[in-house]
């Protein structure tokens, strides 16, 4: 089974690109911290993300740097011949389903960091029907 559950950290906006048949495709790099951690070594593993279609459009709209996001996929592995005749190999995460983690309150913000959590998500009015998951 080929199955991979991440919560983490957007390292920077997600960059959003259109396929020539209209599809969205969402790339984008999470920071998820590690449960243990050795002195001297870094505390988080930087995973690659892919998602298509409403997962990335959903993505596009409500997420950004800083933000943290809870995600199931599947591990795909891939190669290619750089520019330097060097074959390259690739690990991606391919995202099936988001979630919100924590609200806008919670969330990461470079002007204000405090948190506040009163045990309930801030999710947006009216997005019932953008939800890429069930």
């Amino acid at each position: 089974m080929n199955s991979v559950q991440l919560v983490g950290r957007f390292v920077r906006d997600p960059e959003v690109r259109y396929a020539n048949s209209g599809t969205s495709i969402a790339k984008f790099t999470l920071a998820v911290d590690r449960i243990y951690k050795t002195e001297g070594e870094q505390n988080a593993d930087f995973i690659s993300c892919t998602a298509f279609g409403k997962a990335a459009e959903f993505i596009e709209k409500y997420f950004r740097k800083g933000q943290r996001i809870g995600l199931t996929g599947r591990i795909q592995t891939g190669s290619y011949t750089n520019k330097d005749d060097v074959k390259v190999y690739t690990t991606d995460v391919i995202v099936d389903r988001v979630e919100f983690v924590e609200s806008k309150k919670q969330g990461y913000n470079e002007e204000n960091s405090s948190s506040y959590n009163d045990g309930f998500m801030n999710i947006p009015d009216g997005i019932d029907d953008e939800l890429p998951f069930n």
